[in-house]
């Protein structure tokens, strides 16, 4: 028999912590630059019919010798039609020694968690001053957990957010007042949320831009969260054209990220990307280069995220004798 420790969303947020995740997070981002990962690129279903997909994420990240699984999917109208989460995950954890599973976890709450850490990590390298002023264009789980992140690698003077559901603006902008102090509030329009921003966070699953060029001064930083599928995007394409882009990953990106549609059309070339993120952590290509540039990361999400996240909550979990034990073959 095997022992399989079952992790749910409650054990998780017993051991996980935003700050640590940050931590990890910016180390396998480094271990990427420098070529020490195995990562296909996510393999899709689409569920046309039902505006929906399906993701498996599978990564080794070979000196920490941790291995996972991630199956995601993404459906948008699960809020309003079941009353389900747009997004939801499940992580395996494997022993790469023997290939045994050593866990079986939600991965709801460490994809939220790692999401908000790539966006801090891209903000300290990208944005690089003490201080932001933040624009956040949907006010769902990732910008929530977006601005978590920020408060690690920034101060944040204030906060502007935009949703399509004026009602979700308004709750997290109090939400982030009550739990996190911010000085926060939902307005009205896309422009009111970015136009006094330099650090933005794009979170929507838009098929058409929702920022403008003409919004964008010099100097701003954008986190292009949302963009995770073909088809998908949220700025406008000449934003792209003026910015420093900096991916997750080249191939994820160019198929999936915020540069796709751009790309597909013509628009923009794949060599007129910069860097991944994890070249520039590691040290091969610098980060912001003046106080001019507008930098772009376009973050697709990463394999290796859940898998160095899932193996902490995993052995936070084992020393504290959290969780349930399934016995497998």
């Amino acid at each position: 028999m095997v022992n399989v420790l079952f992790l749910s969303a409650n054990d998780i947020e017993k051991v996980i912590d935003m700050k640590k995740v940050i931590e990890l997070v910016e180390i396998a981002f480094r271990e990427k630059g420098l070529k020490k990962v195995q990562m296909p690129p996510k393999s899709y279903l689409f569920f046309k019919k039902y505006n929906g997909d399906l993701r498996t994420m599978p990564a080794y990240l070979e000196t920490l010798d941790v291995a996972a699984v991630k199956i995601v999917n993404s459906h948008p109208m699960n809020p309003q039609i079941h009353g389900l989460p747009t997004v939801m995950a499940v992580i395996l954890l494997v022993d790469p020694s023997s290939g045994k599973p050593l866990s079986i976890m939600d991965g709801t709450v460490i994809t939220r968690y790692r999401t908000g850490a790539a966006a801090a990590i891209a903000t300290k390298y990208l944005w690089g001053l003490k201080e932001a002023s933040v624009g956040l264009i949907g006010a769902g789980m990732v910008s929530s957990y977006s601005v978590e992140g920020l408060r690690y690698v920034v101060s944040i003077s204030s906060v502007k957010i935009y949703d399509i559901v004026t009602e979700k603006a308004k709750n997290l902008a109090q939400s982030l007042r009550e739990g996190l102090g911010l000085d926060a509030k939902a307005v009205e329009s896309p422009h009111e949320a970015v136009k006094e921003a330099n650090v933005i966070v794009t979170a929507t699953p838009s098929r058409s831009p929702i920022v403008k060029n003409e919004w964008i001064e010099e100097g701003v930083h954008i986190n292009a969260m949302g963009a995770d599928a073909p088809g998908k995007q949220e700025l406008d394409p000449r934003i792209l054209k003026r910015a420093k882009i900096v991916v997750d990953d080249y191939e994820q990106a160019i198929h999936s990220g915020e540069i796709n549609v751009p790309i597909s059309m013509g628009i923009l070339e794949p060599s007129e990307i910069y860097a991944e993120l994890g070249e520039i952590v590691a040290g091969l290509k610098k980060g912001r280069e003046s106080e001019k540039e507008i930098t772009v990361f376009t973050s697709t999400g990463l394999a290796i995220q859940d898998a160095i996240t899932a193996w902490y909550v995993y052995s936070e979990a084992v020393k504290k004798g959290i969780g349930t034990t399934l016995k497998f073959f």
